[in-house]
């Protein structure tokens, strides 16, 4: 409802021009009837009161406010800033459906529930890290625009950019593997960095959403090492879309509560498995298990974890340190005397 009454600056530009606003108006439509007679449903047979009541107060303010009717002004200036409320709605209901689905139907720990302790907390910052993307991505490329917009547009920029899709798509996930798995690794051994990183390593119980948990400044920072070099090696906006997608992908899945190893391919590509045991509380998996696509590389730099059992037995940070809540987690790092 908002973002029909505020496109130009709550919908994001590459999305808008696809949409089908009908489909979106019976969508939203029956959501909102699926939404209010769930909410209440569960106030009537007195299940989470509280959190029901909001619900239906706001399925009833959003009815007031024009619901799935509410006209949209299509005249209004390009290169407006905008926030992208629909890409973050798109987001969260297409990876709930599709992780929460995968994780019901390969479980690891089959007792674990969806709504499972913290998940408030991650989903915070899942709604932060995800809100803010696009100023993220604008900051990001502006950094990197403005100290790597030195680079040449001949010789080695030439040669990436004439490459077939698919060697192109291998070699840049693995540059960005390269930059990911040394600055993981920074963050684990470099104090003040861990600060940062610790606010991740935090959370106690792996599932879809257990990746969120991320400090904005960390997004930031990886992010921009990250994009430096794919600008510089001047891949193409193809084989950087692709990329992309597999990086949000894989960054989800290998959260996930799932009882996924892939055989011997998990010797080459992380897996669940692989990154379950980077954020292990047992001893064997300290500081190891550093890479995000390329499990090769944590056995080529010998930090990848050696263990008899298949998978870790608990998650989190030694010593329990890392404040509860989402807001204490922003403030961590700076007020942390550790």
């Amino acid at each position: 409802m908002l973002a029909f009454h505020f496109p130009q600056y709550l919908t994001t530009p590459e999305l808008r021009r696809s949409y089908d606003v009908g489909v979106i108006r019976q969508i939203m439509f029956w959501a909102m009837v699926m939404a209010g007679s769930l909410a209440l449903v569960n106030i009537i047979f007195n299940r989470s009161r509280w959190l029901s009541a909001f619900a239906f107060g706001l399925v009833a303010l959003t009815v007031m406010l024009g619901g799935h009717s509410v006209n949209v002004d299509p005249n209004f200036p390009d290169h407006t800033p905008y926030i992208g409320l629909d890409w973050f709605i798109l987001d969260l209901l297409g990876s709930s459906l599709i992780f929460i689905f995968i994780e019901k139907l390969f479980p690891l720990r089959k007792n674990q529930p969806v709504f499972r302790p913290e998940w408030q907390t991650d989903l915070r910052h899942f709604i932060v890290n995800h809100m803010v993307f696009g100023f993220i991505l604008l900051a990001t490329n502006l950094m990197v625009h403005k100290f790597f917009g030195w680079a040449p547009n001949d010789g080695i920029r030439t040669w990436v950019a004439g490459l077939n899709f698919w060697v192109a798509l291998f070699l840049i996930v693995l540059v960005a593997d390269l930059v990911q798995y040394f600055t993981h690794r920074a963050y684990h051994e470099v104090p003040l960095l861990w600060r940062l990183h610790a606010v991740h390593h935090s959370v106690k119980s792996m599932d879809w959403m257990a990746g969120s948990r991320q400090h904005i400044l960390e997004l930031l920072i990886t992010r921009t090492l990250v994009l430096a070099p794919i600008y510089v090696l001047g891949f193409s906006k193809e084989v950087i879309d692709a990329y992309i997608i597999i990086v949000g992908f894989q960054a989800v899945l290998n959260h996930c509560n799932v009882n996924v190893r892939l055989g011997p391919l998990r010797y080459v590509i992380v897996t669940p498995n692989f990154h379950h045991w980077h954020h292990s509380l047992d001893q064997e998996a300290l500081d190891k298990n550093y890479a995000a696509h390329f499990a090769f590389l944590d056995y080529l730099f010998g930090t990848a974890v050696k263990s008899d059992r298949a998978w870790p037995a608990s998650y989190g940070v030694l010593g329990d340190y890392v404040s509860d809540g989402f807001f204490r987690q922003l403030k961590f790092p700076f007020v942390w005397k550790g």
